[in-house]
């Protein structure tokens, strides 16, 4: 089976070279390119959902959050992979709550930018600290997708829950303010965060968030 994925970039080059890595992969074919998040929204019109849309976040007229909105909301369907060089905490908590699956660096190499894809079609989502989350085969997602997310649950306290629910938020709180929520000290809060980043090999807050997302602990 092949998967369709549309590229949206403003940068002719970037697109070109995606294009090319992409319908190198048996699996994969790109069947549609837009320069911007209005351009995707015009030609997307009438044509069958693609499984998975690589969207640069920064681009002119309708920059890449926008664009993973619309499509969370209009193209539920569609798998919305960040394309991006701004790996700051800021930009991936933004596109995250705009509705992005996964992120991607602009100099991903092409074996990453191929586990990236396979990760979007099997789980929905591609995280780069997968290493103890790939439990998964194509023969049985459901079922052991199952397994596995009761297997995380099952290691997460329920303070860490709670934490969990509040970085998840649409408030966007800080950690500070979830301590004041939670009634903790700020450095009770942070054990939590540092055990649940040690005990799923997460690295940032936006990989929390990710994180709960994937395995539905906190539904987006």
């Amino acid at each position: 089976m092949t998967h369709p994925v549309v590229l949206v970039d403003d940068h002719h080059m970037v697109r070109e070279g995606l294009a090319a890595t992409i319908d190198a992969f048996d699996e994969y074919a790109v069947v549609l390119q837009a320069a911007n998040g209005r351009e995707l929204i015009d030609a997307i019109d009438g044509i069958p959902d693609p499984a998975i849309a690589i969207v640069d976040l920064h681009m002119p007229v309708m920059d890449g959050y926008a664009t993973i909105a619309w499509l969370k909301a209009h193209r539920p369907a569609v798998l919305p992979l960040a394309l991006t060089f701004d790996a700051s905490e800021e930009a991936l908590m933004r596109a995250i709550r705009a509705g992005a699956r996964g992120f991607l660096g602009k100099n991903a190499r092409s074996a990453v930018l191929k586990h990236a894809l396979d990760s979007l079609v099997r789980t929905g989502y591609f995280q780069t600290s997968e290493a103890r989350l790939e439990l998964l085969d194509r023969n049985g997602v459901r079922s052991r997708t199952e397994m596995e997310r009761d297997a995380i649950l099952a290691q997460i306290t329920p303070r860490e829950l709670d934490l969990l629910r509040l970085v998840c938020s649409d408030e966007e709180l800080t950690y500070e303010q979830i301590a004041g929520l939670m009634k903790l000290s700020v450095h009770t809060v942070d054990n939590y965060r540092v055990n649940l980043f040690e005990k799923f090999g997460i690295k940032s807050k936006a990989g929390l968030v990710l994180f709960a997302f994937k395995w539905r602990i906190v539904e987006p």
